[in-house]
Parts: C-alpha cells; structure tokens; sequence
C-alpha cells in the first residue's frame, strides 16, 4: 500500500478538516508534524517534510494551503527525493499576509512526478487564474472546483470524497508511470461530490 503523507497548512488542520477525516479513516494515511503552525519558518517546514519522505519513500503527498506550497517548494529544490505524486489543494499564495509571505515567491518548475492542483474560484488565499498558471508551471492536472472557498471546513469541506478519489488517481497514475497531461474542468470535478 502507498503511504498517504497529509501536510497542513497554516494553523493546521483541526477536526472535521478533510485532511483530520482522512488521518482518522484511511491506515495508509500519516500526518506530518510540522513546528510552529501558527509562526512557521519555511526552511524548518521543508527539513520536517524531507524528514518524513525519508521515513515513507514512494509516499503521495497531500497538502492543503501552505502545506500544498511547502511541497512545491520541497519538490523544486530536492526533484529526486522518492515521492509518488502529490495533490496540492488549495495552494495558498498572499505577500501581503505576514505569515504567508515568507513563503513567496512560490517556485514555477515542473514537480517531476504526477501532481494535481486543486484550486476554487473564490479562494481568499489565491486568485484562480494563479492556480491555474502554477498548475501549468508544475505540469500538473488542474481541477477546478468552481465556488468552494478555501476548500476547509468554512466551506463545508468534511471527508470529501472527490479529494480521495484524486488521491486515488494519483496512485494509479505513478503506479503506470503516466506524466501530467491533462487538465481537468470545473466539469469533471463536479460529476463528483466536493464534500
């Protein structure tokens, strides 16, 4: 089985957050603890990611807001390090937000492996055509969830089942050895539920 890696963003991710939903059902699922939620410091954030790829080669990284951009920024600088594929859901990017903006610039290579970034038209932390782009800098899938905020329990996200799938997804794509190809509409991600 392929480990899940869960990496939160800033302040974490408290219960009935999809990411705690999927750390309480799913055995392949890890947390990745991460210090100082509240104040984080990007280069503790990144030795704290590449210590857990370490202990779980060959993981699926799942990150949400700042934990989405910690692993863009894990994946640029370190592109050999044994990971699966990563799904990056509403990567979050505000160089005006105190916390935040140590974290920019957000870096715009290919991430290597198969990756989706999942992003909503009406996030606060990112403007959807930003979303987009980065999704076409990392050379990943792009799923557009239409209206659904920052994709967190404010927006009524709980297990969310479409996230699973799209984890899923990426399992079978690196288990066959696919690239990112394809972008997904608002369309396809919305055959599915969102919650």
């Amino acid at each position: 089985m392929t480990t899940t890696l869960i990496i939160p963003g800033l302040d974490g991710s408290r219960e009935g957050h999809w990411q705690q939903w999927w750390l309480d059902s799913d055995s392949t699922a890890r947390p990745v603890l991460l210090t100082e939620l509240y104040n984080p410091v990007p280069q503790a954030w990144e030795v704290e990611l590449v210590s857990a790829i370490l202990d779980h080669p060959g993981a699926i990284l799942v990150g949400h807001s700042l934990g989405a951009v910690l692993i863009a920024r894990v994946l640029a600088q370190w592109p050999h390090l044994d990971v699966k594929g990563a799904l990056l859901v509403a990567p979050a990017e505000d160089p005006s937000h105190p916390r935040a903006k140590p974290f920019t610039p957000l870096p715009e290579l290919s991430l290597r492996r198969p990756a989706t970034v999942v992003a909503s038209r009406n996030d606060p932390w990112m403007r959807h055509d930003r979303a987009r782009e980065l999704a076409r800098h990392w050379q990943a899938r792009f799923v557009d969830l239409g209206r659904a905020g920052h994709v967190n329990i404010e927006a009524g996200f709980g297990p969310w089942p479409l996230g699973l799938a799209l984890r899923d997804d990426l399992v079978e794509r690196a288990a066959r050895g696919e690239s990112n190809t394809r972008a997904w509409g608002v369309e396809s991600a919305l055959a599915a539920p969102l919650l």
